[in-house]
């Protein structure tokens, strides 16, 4: 973990989607933490401390609303991160079009709207950051399965790269890729049935384990704080060594 001195995003006003649990929680914490405001969108459902905004991410409607009362609940707006996010497991033959648009609609389609919504803000303010959350699977897929999802991803990864360029020089856009973590997402597929970390899927990482929620949130204060100031169009893996190992 970065030292943290309390400090490090004082003063700024993040966005954060699904900041209610897994990745998006951790990260709200931390940033909070470090002096930030912070506002939760996510689920209607979904439980969240401080600023909380119900959203459906799939839905271009209710993302620019959210947005907005994102916006006027923190009096402005200068970052965004997007982790609201959804996974399946399922292979080729097991992958519906209704499984695969959906998949798409919240992970890709979702990340794009948050973007569209709030880069106009953030354009205006004439600075701001926006880091996305890919995977590991979108830079180099492990085996079969899975196979919306890494899609999404892949796609959420190349957009971000195109969005750097489009959005620079005031606005940063990078991705921060995780390899396996433990939230409440994963937990179908982590363990085995003895209720173990499974090894097979530890033996691809060089560092022989997954992740906590925070250490992935320190990837995305990285690129959020003012260290990462000349950095842009960038995915970042946070993933113990997968994607070289």
């Amino acid at each position: 973990m970065p030292t943290l001195t309390g400090t490090r995003l004082a003063g700024r006003k993040i966005l954060i989607t699904g900041g209610a649990s897994g990745i998006g929680k951790a990260t709200a914490e931390l940033f909070r933490g470090e002096g930030a405001q912070v506002a939760i969108l996510d689920r209607p459902a979904s439980a969240a401390e401080g600023i909380f905004i119900p959203v459906d991410v799939a839905d271009a409607a209710s993302v620019q609303q959210a947005v907005r009362a994102a916006e006027t609940a923190m009096g402005g707006l200068d970052g965004v991160v997007n982790a609201a996010g959804i996974f399946s497991a399922a292979g080729l033959a097991d992958t519906t079009a209704e499984l695969f648009s959906q998949t798409l609609a919240v992970n890709l389609i979702g990340t794009f709207l948050v973007i569209q919504a709030a880069a106009p803000i953030l354009l205006a303010r004439g600075a701001g950051t926006i880091v996305n959350i890919g995977s590991g699977v979108g830079i180099t897929p492990t085996g079969p399965g899975s196979t919306a999802y890494v899609a999404s991803k892949g796609g959420v990864i190349a957009m971000s790269k195109a969005l750097a360029m489009e959005l620079a020089p005031k606005v940063r856009v990078n991705v921060v890729c995780p390899g396996a973590v433990e939230t409440p997402m994963t937990q179908g597929f982590l363990r085995n049935n003895k209720g173990e970390v499974d090894p097979a899927l530890t033996a691809r990482y060089a560092l022989q384990r997954v992740a906590s929620p925070e250490e992935i949130a320190a990837g995305i204060l990285f690129l959020t704080a003012a260290e990462s100031s000349f950095v842009t169009g960038v995915t970042l893996p946070v993933d113990g060594g997968r994607t070289f190992h």
